[in-house]
C-alpha cells in the first residue's frame, strides 16, 4: 500500500504531509488576533514581494540583474523580495522600471464595495 491510500475503504484519506499552507494560514488568521494583526500589517510588503518575484521570473532575470538595472545592491532586491522591508516610493519606482513595469499609486474614498479611485503613475 502506498501513502496515497487509506487502510480501510470507509476511512477518510489524510494527506501524509498534513494540512496545506492555505488551511493553516486560514486557521491562524481566524483564531489568533495577534497573528492576524501582524499579517495585515505586512500584507503590502508581501504583495509587492510576490509581484516582484513573479515578474522577475517572467523576465528570466536574476536578483543581480534586477539590482544592476535599479542601480542598487542584490541585498536591497532580496529585502524587497523577502517582503519584510517597507520600501519608499522612489525605491519602488526604480524596481518597477527595472522590471519593465509602471508604479501606480492611488487613494480610494467612499464605500469599500464601490470605491472612488484617484490613481497616478509615478
Amino acid at each position: 500500500m502506498n501513502a496515497m491510500t487509506s487502510t480501510t475503504p470507509d476511512t477518510d484519506w489524510v494527506s501524509p504531509i498534513g494540512d496545506t499552507h492555505e488551511d493553516v494560514l486560514a486557521e491562524m488568521l481566524a483564531s489568533d488576533p495577534e497573528f492576524r494583526a501582524v499579517w495585515e500589517a505586512q500584507r503590502p510588503q508581501a504583495e509587492i514581494a510576490r509581484r516582484a518575484i513573479h515578474r522577475r521570473g517572467e523576465l528570466g532575470l536574476t536578483r543581480a540583474e534586477v539590482a544592476q538595472r535599479m542601480g542598487t545592491s542584490v541585498a536591497v532586491v532580496a529585502r524587497i523580495e523577502n517582503g519584510q522591508h517597507p520600501s519608499s516610493t522612489d525605491l519602488l519606482r526604480h524596481l518597477a522600471h527595472a522590471l519593465d513595469m509602471r508604479l501606480v499609486i492611488g487613494f480610494e474614498t467612499g464605500p469599500a464595495d464601490d470605491p472612488v479611485r484617484d490613481i497616478s503613475v509615478v
